[in-house]
Formats: C-alpha cells, structure tokens, sequence
C-alpha cells in the first residue's frame, strides 16, 4: 500500500529576499540606488572625517558646468582622446597581424612568444623612462606608452583566436584548394574575430592608463596632467571632474563596441541577460 504524502508547508520568502529579487529584476533601480547609497557615504565621510578641501559631491556638482565648458579642460580631453584612439589604431592593425602569424606559422610563435608575453606583464610605468629616452618628452613618448600598452593584448588574444581555428576548417579548405589569402582572411581571421573583440576591450583599457601615466610623467598636456596639477593646487572637484571624463570614455567605448557588434555581428553575442 502506498503511504499518504505528508503536506509539508513551503516556507514563504522573507522581505528581504523579495526586496533582492525585485532588484535583480530591474538592474537600473538597482544601479541608481547603489550609485545614491555611494554618493551619500562619500559626502558623509568626507562632512565629518576629511579636510575641507578633499572632493565631495556636492561640490563637484557645483564646479561640472564650469569646468567642462572651460577652454583647458576642453584642449586636454581632446588631446588625451585623440592619441589614445591613434595609438589603439596602430596598436590594432600591428598586433592583429602578428599575433595571427604568429597562432599560424610555428616559426613565428617560436620566435616572438616569449617575449610577447615577457613584455605583457611588464608594468608600464617600468617602461616609460626608456620610451622618453628613445621619443623625447613630448607627443611621440605618449603615442609610444599606448601602443605599448594596448599591442600585447590584441596581440596574445589574436594568436589564441588563430590557434582555435576547426583543424576541418582548414582541411576544407585545403581540399577545395582555396587561396591562401582566403584562408588567412576568411577563414582565421573571421574565426578569430571574437577573440580580437575581446583584447581590443581589454587593449582600450590599457590605453587610456598608458596615457595618462605618459602624461604625469613627461608632463605632456591632456587629462593626465589636468588632474595632476589640479590635485597639486588642492583643487580636488576640478580634478575628480578629469577622472569622471576618463570614466566616461570607458563606458562610451564599451557602448560604442555593444553597438558595433550588434549591428554588425549578430552572430557575436553573449547569453541574453537582463542589464
């Protein structure tokens, strides 16, 4: 005989999970309130705990309209931005074209691997006085810091996208004698493509260190030298201004890539989450 099923009571969720899971659900009021939660404590802590002239929100807000309108500012963001986006370009076309080689043709991955990844870990700050040496103290030092910093990434994620190319693949190819330069292209390459996608994000990020770290040291101007010389004057709403813009940049690239690839690439995308 069977034995009756005892009714067990399922336990209801408490507030605070319900609370959890309608934030999860709505990852913009979550964002905004954690962003408030942050800027609450911020203005607290420097109120009752900091100098008066440390950074607090209220503050920056006070000084944004003025110091995002003023000529200086203005000139330094253009200049940063500008050279990051020539030194990722060049850092981009190069370390696509060696880091493919090098994931194809064993003679190139024996060579250069070494000290592709050697360099990678090198910090770059260890670098820059060399670079100023060979470049100068002026824009060219900076141009060298950035794609310094952004060349090993594209190119160490380009050797891995290579190297996972389908062996049938290429033994398709093989069979229908295609063209080297389709197989280069249309086959590694395009194969390759998300693995570039994600050292270029990764390279974007070590651009924009690699220039203002250029910029503190060789005293160049752009955003790097904005907040230097602004924290040295104690003029600390103006300076955090500059590190909100260099903020921005990361979020508006990372848009700017979301965009491009779903336009595009639909193929690209990662699993459909809520953000």
């Amino acid at each position: 005989m069977t034995q009756p099923v005892a009714n067990t009571a399922v336990p209801q969720p408490g507030p605070l999970y319900r609370l959890q899971q309608k934030f999860a659900s709505t990852s913009v009021a979550a964002k905004i309130v954690a962003g408030l939660l942050i800027l609450v404590a911020w203005e607290l802590g420097v109120t009752f705990f900091a100098p008066k002239f440390v950074a607090r929100p209220t503050n920056i807000i006070a000084v944004f309209p003025d110091v995002i309108t003023e000529p200086e500012f203005i000139e330094a963001t253009l200049s940063t931005l500008f050279a990051v986006l020539q030194g990722l370009l060049i850092a981009l076309v190069s370390g696509t074209i060696i880091g493919i080689a090098m994931g194809r043709v064993k003679v190139f991955d024996r060579l250069l691997n070494v000290y592709i990844n050697g360099f990678y870990t090198m910090p770059m700050i260890a670098v820059l006085p060399l670079l100023t040496i060979w470049f100068g103290y002026e824009d060219s030092a900076r141009l060298a810091t950035i794609v310094f910093a952004a060349f090993f990434s594209i190119a160490i994620n380009a050797r891995d996208g290579a190297r996972s190319v389908p062996p049938e693949y290429l033994e398709v190819a093989r069979a229908y004698r295609a063209r080297q330069r389709d197989v280069w292209f249309d086959i590694t390459f395009m194969s390759s493509l998300p693995y570039l996608v994600a050292g270029f994000r990764l390279a974007a990020g070590r651009a924009l260190v690699g220039a203002v770290i250029a910029e503190f040291f060789v005293s160049l101007p752009g955003l790097g030298m904005y907040i230097l010389s602004h924290t040295r004057s104690f003029a600390h709403n103006e300076a955090v201004v500059g590190v909100l813009m260099l903020a921005a940049f990361g979020l508006l690239f990372e848009a700017t890539m979301n965009g491009v690839m779903r336009r595009f690439f639909p193929w690209y995308r990662r699993e459909d989450r809520k953000d």
